[in-house]
């Protein structure tokens, strides 16, 4: 991660986007979504992340964040990565899951070549974090994650597409709740 992406202000608004290592495609199953959606609820209620908009797109997530007051974003971050990671994993080896092997062999595969000291290595290192500091990054960036899902050909509308927080946006309700802008 170079040094211009990293959260330097702990108390600043970012646009951050977690990449499951490889690009592989783990988010097309509700069972891995509901996994990010429920630890990123778990940060909102008892870490003090403030979720502003999100998406989970097939191989990654982008998200809009800040901490509340007292709060440290890089340690909530790391916390909700790690934690992720292991339950992703876990669950990767207890579902019903046609690509198992396949997806534990490319995880092994990426813990080694990354020398990460790990059996497994879920998440590409890093979050490419940009704060945003202006109306105009910041209406770029929302339209950007809301717009993801169309662009992808997964709906026609955005608030069509549940793992976001355009239904938030929309007046409609969303996965989980979001702190809205």
């Amino acid at each position: 991660m170079g040094s211009r992406y990293k959260i330097r202000d702990q108390e600043g608004l970012y646009f951050v986007t977690f990449t499951v290592i490889g690009w592989v495609d783990l988010f097309i199953r509700n069972t891995y979504r509901d996994c990010i959606m429920e630890s990123l609820e778990y940060c909102r209620q008892s870490k003090g992340l403030n979720i502003h908009a999100f998406v989970i797109m097939t191989s990654h997530v982008h998200l809009i964040l800040s901490s509340r007051e007292s709060h440290n974003l890089v340690d909530t971050i790391r916390d909700f990565k790690k934690f992720t990671s292991k339950r992703l994993i876990n669950l990767i080896k207890s579902e019903l899951e046609s690509r198992r092997e396949w997806m534990l062999n490319k995880l092994e595969y990426e813990a080694k070549r990354t020398e990460r000291g790990r059996d497994y290595i879920l998440w590409r290192e890093g979050y490419h974090a940009k704060q945003i500091e202006t109306n105009k990054f910041l209406d770029q960036k929302l339209n950007y994650i809301h717009k993801n899902p169309v662009v992808a050909g997964f709906v026609s509308r955005e608030e069509d597409f549940l793992y976001s927080s355009a239904r938030n946006y929309c007046g409609e309700i969303g996965v989980i709740e979001v702190d809205l802008l």
